[in-house]
């Protein structure tokens, strides 16, 4: 059988729907469905910043990977899990009920379909945990399709580096490393302000942090007055450069690992036995 190749398109929209059915009969079909959401990102940058990062840059990984790989793409989840932004008007979240029913949903039809991976791209910190549980559950009622939730900023190496200490650590939101992003990426839509917000007083007690090993479950208000947790002063077109470089070519080569990989284990079928099982 031909491979559809990116000469075509990556973009499952794209297609007619042969095109799809000829798409996931690839060994090692692979569907990437971008996540962001639609939440507050202080005064300087815009609601859906998330869903923008995850987008463009999924864009820029797929762009790079060799043609003859079985990979296609969703249009971004633009509405997210957003809860702790939700006194800042404008923030928008959906019940973390809904979006796991919807990845359920969606998951089975790409597994009727054929396709034997999705990966979850989440471009949003505070979804990682509800799209590993999304995720599980989407396994358990498929096991024939391999689920894989990532998250943008995790995973390719060399991104934490570029970011000084304390933000690295502290930087959750909208600090430097998202202001820098985007002066990169859609320079037109940062505003001139450089906010310095949510900024610990005072260090958790040993072995506590915001976010890490032993997580609070913190809500922007509890740290922030502009909706900043961090320190964007000192953000920049070229470190967004740096940012995007790493992240694409980190991106690139784990997508391009895990395509030429059987992993993970005991997921795929032979083709004759891809969809829906009967039991």
């Amino acid at each position: 059988m031909q491979r559809i190749r990116s000469t075509g398109s990556r973009r499952l929209e794209q297609l007619a729907w042969p095109q799809l059915v000829q798409a996931a009969s690839q060994p090692g079909s692979t569907v990437v469905w971008p996540f962001g959401a639609f939440e507050q990102h202080g005064p300087q940058l815009p609601l859906g910043t998330d869903a923008l990062f995850a987008d463009r840059l999924l864009d820029a990984v797929l762009e790079g990977l060799a043609p003859e790989l079985p990979i296609w793409r969703l249009p971004p989840q633009s509405l997210g899990f957003s809860p702790e932004h939700l006194s800042f008007k404008g923030s928008l979240s959906l019940p973390a009920e809904l979006l796991i029913r919807q990845i359920e949903v969606i998951g089975a039809q790409l597994a009727d379909a054929g396709f034997e991976r999705l990966v979850l791209f989440n471009g949003h910190g505070g979804q990682i945990a509800l799209l590993q549980v999304a995720a599980r559950q989407l396994r358990a009622n498929r096991p024939e399709l391999a689920v894989l939730p990532c998250f943008l900023w995790s995973g390719p190496e060399g991104v934490g580096e570029l970011i000084p200490e304390p933000e690295r650590s502290q930087g959750l939101h909208a600090g430097l490393a998202e202001t820098s992003l985007m002066l990169h990426l859609a320079p037109d839509l940062v505003g001139a302000e450089r906010p310095v917000d949510g900024l610990l007083q005072e260090p958790p007690p040993p072995g506590w942090s915001l976010e890490g090993a032993v997580p609070e479950a913190w809500l922007t208000t509890d740290l922030s007055s502009s909706g900043v947790v961090g320190d964007s002063r000192g953000a920049s077109a070229e470190l967004g450069a740096a940012l995007e470089e790493r992240l694409v070519s980190g991106w690139q080569a784990l997508l391009t690992a895990l395509l030429r990989s059987s992993w993970p284990p005991g997921a795929a079928r032979p083709a004759g036995e891809r969809g829906r099982s009967s039991s």
